[in-house]
């Protein structure tokens, strides 16, 4: 039997319009000019200081990798209800936060279900819900950059099934006032508040977990831990829902190394808080530093990253300029921040090296 149909027409229609997510550019694509271990990674929101010595060295003791891990993962869920201060009960964890974003769109999304979210915004709302043929309802934020909260409240109607907050807002790094977002939690639409960088803005809606069943806090391990490389994710949910979760996530999601590491980090927490600490006080200075330039216009930020216009000049030939340099940022082509740029803070040293070429190309 010859096989002749093409491959194509068995791919769902919904996947083939989908415009995909926009990855950030890896060290490795500049080796050919740069040595990967030259070039300053900027653009991605990592923590420049690593993991802490004891995740290495539990990573080196374990004798069970060839073991399949606890598939309920009883341990780490409680691990991490007593670092968030909430029940294991309420703990769904997987294998990255963006895992755990497409778990809860495939918990409430339908093709034809309406999801709204707010651009600019983390671009993993939109593809989550198109994925299941959800139709995204975008409410463009203010110039400012903030939610406009009204506007939302009057999209929302009888085929909104979600509502995407980021909070603090990538790429922006602006909040969302806490009476804003219950307002959005009246509604009694699922609300999915993605608190990614809660250990660098040190707010939360976890106090309202209980009055508003409705609401799904997501955080992640990458940012504060510096675990971007292991994948650990995890949410704080009404206990029914995680029971509809655990029915549908894929039975290890979580890796054995992924597992060690959170264990160790949190053994090593007042440590990592040092680093908070510093990264904090780096977006402080860096702030202070971009608002002194004629050129830029930074916005003040709870994550551990900065956003700013560049006022003269594109900012998609300042991120070429600063790739050719070793020094790797973000711009968008999201043409409400096209003129915007994200960078990641870094150690004092890297903050330093990016400002000065920062100046001299915004000089010339």
């Amino acid at each position: 039997m010859t096989v002749s149909q093409d491959i194509n027409n068995f791919v769902r229609p919904t996947i083939k319009s989908l415009v995909g997510f926009e990855y950030n550019k890896s060290p490795d694509l500049l080796r050919e000019r740069i040595p990967a271990e030259e070039v300053l990674k900027l653009n991605a929101n990592e923590n420049p200081y690593g993991c802490t010595p004891g995740v290495y060295r539990m990573l080196a003791e374990c004798k069970t990798f060839h073991i399949y891990p606890d598939a309920t993962e009883v341990e780490i869920r409680k691990l991490l209800a007593e670092y968030a201060g909430t029940i294991p009960e309420r703990i769904v964890v997987t294998g990255g936060a963006e895992k755990l974003l497409d778990l809860i769109t495939r918990l409430f999304v339908d093709a034809g279900d309406e999801v709204i979210t707010c651009s600019p915004t983390l671009e993993l709302y939109r593809l989550c819900s198109q994925v299941m043929g959800g139709i995204v309802i975008d409410v463009p934020r203010l110039e400012n950059h903030d939610v406009n909260i009204d506007a939302v409240l009057k999209a929302t109607n009888k085929k909104t099934r979600l509502i995407f907050l980021c909070n603090p807002n990538n790429p922006t790094g602006n909040i969302i006032p806490e009476e804003s977002i219950i307002e959005v939690l009246k509604t009694g639409v699922p609300v999915v508040v993605d608190e990614a960088y809660y250990e660098f803005s040190n707010l939360t809606m976890l106090p309202w977990i209980d009055k508003y069943p409705n609401m799904i806090i997501v955080r992640t391990c990458s940012k504060w831990a510096a675990m971007a490389g292991f994948r650990l994710g995890y949410g704080i949910m009404d206990p029914k829902l995680t029971t509809y979760m655990y029915t549908i996530k894929p039975a290890f999601g979580v890796s054995v190394p992924a597992r060690i590491a959170l264990k160790a980090s949190l053994e090593d927490i007042e440590q990592l808080r040092k680093t908070w600490k510093m990264i904090i006080n780096e977006r402080e200075r860096v702030y202070r530093e971009l608002d002194k330039m004629d050129s830029v216009k930074p916005y003040p930020s709870r994550g551990n990253f900065l956003f700013f216009d560049i006022l003269k000049g594109e900012a998609s030939q300042i991120n070429l300029a600063m790739e050719e340099r070793g020094i790797l940022i973000r711009n968008y082509s999201t043409p409400s921040i096209r003129r915007g740029i994200r960078l990641t803070i870094g150690k004092p040293e890297q903050n330093d090296k990016v400002l000065a070429n920062l100046k001299e190309l915004l000089a010339g």
